[in-house]
C-alpha cells in the first residue's frame, strides 16, 4: 500500500478529529525529514544539519503534545517520550537513548480490541531498515473475544500484542511486520516485556501470494480456505491465533538450548527447525481446538483456518521469499513441502497440485514430533552432536547442495576446532530450491515483491 492510500485510511479513521489528523501528519513529516539527517546509530553527525534537525525534533514534540489527549492510556509513556526527545535535542543529537520512554510503553497490559497507540522511537525495523532512525507508527490492537478466551485458558501469553497498521513512516513501508522493544535505541538493554506483530500485514501478503500460488499450481481449494483468502478480517484474526500459539511455544517444551539463541552463532538450519517447530505446534493445537466441544464456535472455526494458513504460508510464501543467503524461514517451507510430498499427501502430477486434506493433519503432526524428539534427545547431547543430528533430520528430506561439506558427513567437518568452524562450513544456500520451487519462484517473484509495505486495505 502506498503512503498516499495510508493517509486516506488515517483520514477515514480520524474524520471526527481533524486536528488529530493534522498533528499526526505533521509528526510523520518531521520524523521522515529527520531520517535524512541521521546516521546508522541514530545520531545526527553533521553539525551543519543540527539547525534543521532541532526544528524537526521540536515539531515532533509539539505534535506529540497535541496528540496525547487521544491516547490517555499512554499518558505516562508519551510524557516520557517528550522528555527523551527534548533531552536528545539539548544534548546535541548524538546517539539517541530512549530507554526511559520505552520502559513506560507497556501495550501488553491493556489488550483491548481497537485500542490505538502512537509509537515514535529511533529504531530499526526488522526486514526493513537496519538503521536506528526516527520512525512513527499509528497502530491498533487486534484482540477479538475468541483470542481473549484462548489466552485466558491454555494459551496464556502475557507478552503478545497483535496489532494492525493505521499509518507509518518509511521504515515500515517494507516487509517488516513486527514491533519489538529491542529495536529501539537505548543506553542499556532492558528486560523485554512485550512483542507486537502486525497481523494485518501478515494476512494481506498471505492472501495475495496464496491466491497467485493456487492459480499457478491449479490447486483446488476447500471452501473454508477460499473464505480465508476472500476475507481480510477473517485472515487477520486467523493469523493472530497462529501467532499467539507460535510465540508462546518458543519457551515451552523439552528445549536443549535457549530457543531464541540470543547472541549465539549457529548454523541457520537450527533456526529453521525452531521456527518450524513453533508453527507445527500451532498446527497441532489448532487440530485439537477444532475438535474441542468446549471451545467457542469462533475458536473452532479459526482453528480450522490456522491449519490452512500454516501449510499455505509455509509451502508457498516462506519457501521462496527473500534471498538464498541463510534463509531459515525459506528452508522451513521447503522442509514442510518435501515432507508432505514424500509422505504422499501432496502431489504434483500433470502440472497440477493436489492435497489429500483428510490425511494432512497426521502427517504434519508427525513432522512436529520428529523435531520434538530431536530436541528431547539433544538435552543429553553435546552441542556439536545436536547440530549434526539436526542436519541429518533436515537432509533426510531436503537435498543438500552438492558442494556441501556438511553433506559429506562428520569425517569431513572440522570437529576438533571451535563450533564457529562448523558454522562457517555451512553454505549460504546449503539447501537450494528444488526444481518445483525454482519454477514456482519465477512465476510468483513479482507477486511476492509487490507485498512490500502492504496492509489489509490493499490485499
Amino acid at each position: 500500500m502506498t503512503q498516499t492510500i495510508q493517509g486516506m485510511l488515517v483520514q477515514t479513521v480520524w474524520t471526527d478529529a481533524p486536528e488529530q489528523l493534522r498533528s499526526w501528519l505533521s509528526l510523520k513529516d518531521a520524523a521522515s525529514s529527520m531520517q535524512a539527517l541521521q546516521a546508522k546509530d541514530g545520531s545526527v553527525p553533521e553539525s551543519a544539519d543540527h539547525h534543521a534537525a532541532t526544528a524537526h525534533v521540536k515539531a515532533i514534540i509539539e505534535a506529540i503534545h497535541e496528540l496525547a489527549p487521544a491516547f490517555p492510556h499512554d499518558s505516562e509513556y508519551l510524557s516520557a517520550l517528550i522528555v527523551d526527545f527534548g533531552r536528545w535535542k539539548d544534548a546535541g543529537l548524538g546517539t539517541p537513548d530512549f530507554l526511559d520512554s520505552l520502559l513506560k510503553f507497556q501495550p501488553q497490559v491493556d489488550r483491548v480490541d481497537g485500542r490505538r497507540h502512537l509509537v515514535v522511537f529511533p529504531m530499526y525495523t526488522q526486514n526493513g531498515s537496519s538503521n536506528r532512525l526516527v520512525e512513527a507508527v499509528l497502530l491498533e490492537v487486534v484482540w477479538p473475544d475468541f483470542i481473549a478466551e484462548l489466552e485466558a485458558g491454555d494459551y496464556s501469553n502475557k507478552l503478545f500484542v497483535p496489532i494492525r497498521f493505521l499509518d507509518f513512516t518509511e521504515g515500515y513501508n517494507t516487509n517488516s511486520a513486527v514491533l519489538f522493544p529491542e529495536t529501539v535505541a537505548v543506553r542499556e538493554t532492558p528486560q523485554f516485556t512485550w512483542g507486537a506483530i502486525f497481523a494485518d500485514r501478515e494476512a494481506a501478503r498471505f492472501r495475495r501470494v496464496v491466491r497467485a500460488a493456487a492459480d499457478t499450481t491449479k490447486l483446488d481449494l476447500p471452501d473454508e480456505a477460499l473464505e480465508l483468502l476472500a476475507d481480510q478480517t477473517l485472515a487477520q484474526e486467523t493469523f493472530v491465533m497462529w501467532d499467539l500459539i507460535h510465540d508462546r511455544t518458543h519457551m515451552r517444551g523439552d528445549l536443549p538450548f535457549d530457543p531464541f539463541m540470543i547472541k549465539q552463532r549457529m548454523p541457520y538450519f537450527l533456526y529453521s527447525l525452531e521456527e518450524l517447530r513453533c508453527d507445527l505446534t500451532a498446527f497441532r493445537e489448532s487440530v485439537r481446538i477444532a475438535k474441542d466441544e468446549n471451545a467457542s464456535d469462533d475458536a473452532r472455526r479459526h482453528a480450522r483456518l490456522v491449519q490452512y494458513a500454516v501449510i499455505f504460508d509455509r509451502i508457498f510464501r516462506f519457501a521462496i521469499t527473500g534471498s538464498r543467503v541463510r534463509n531459515y524461514d525459506g528452508l522451513g517451507g521447503q522442509l514442510l513441502f518435501a515432507w508432505l510430498h514424500q509422505n504422499h499427501v501432496l502431489h504434483w502430477t500433470d502440472t497440477k497440485l493436489t492435497i489429500d486434506w483428510a490425511e494432512i493433519p497426521g502427517v504434519v503432526i508427525a513432522l512436529g514430533e520428529r523435531i520434538e524428539q530431536l530436541y528431547w534427545r539433544s538435552i543429553d547431547r553435546p552441542k556439536t552432536a545436536h547440530w549434526l543430528a539436526a542436519y541429518q533430520l533436515v537432509s533426510e528430506t531436503v537435498t543438500p547442495n552438492p558442494a556441501s561439506v556438511w553433506a559429506k558427513g562428520p569425517e569431513s567437518l572440522p570437529l576438533d576446532g571451535p563450533p564457529r568452524g562448523l558454522t562457517d562450513a555451512v553454505l549460504d544456500d546449503e539447501f537450494p530450491l528444488s526444481m518445483f520451487f525454482e519454477a514456482l519462484n519465477r512465476k510468483l517473484k513479482p507477486v511476492i515483491e509487490s507485498t512490500a509495505g502492504i496492509t489489509g486495505d490493499a490485499a
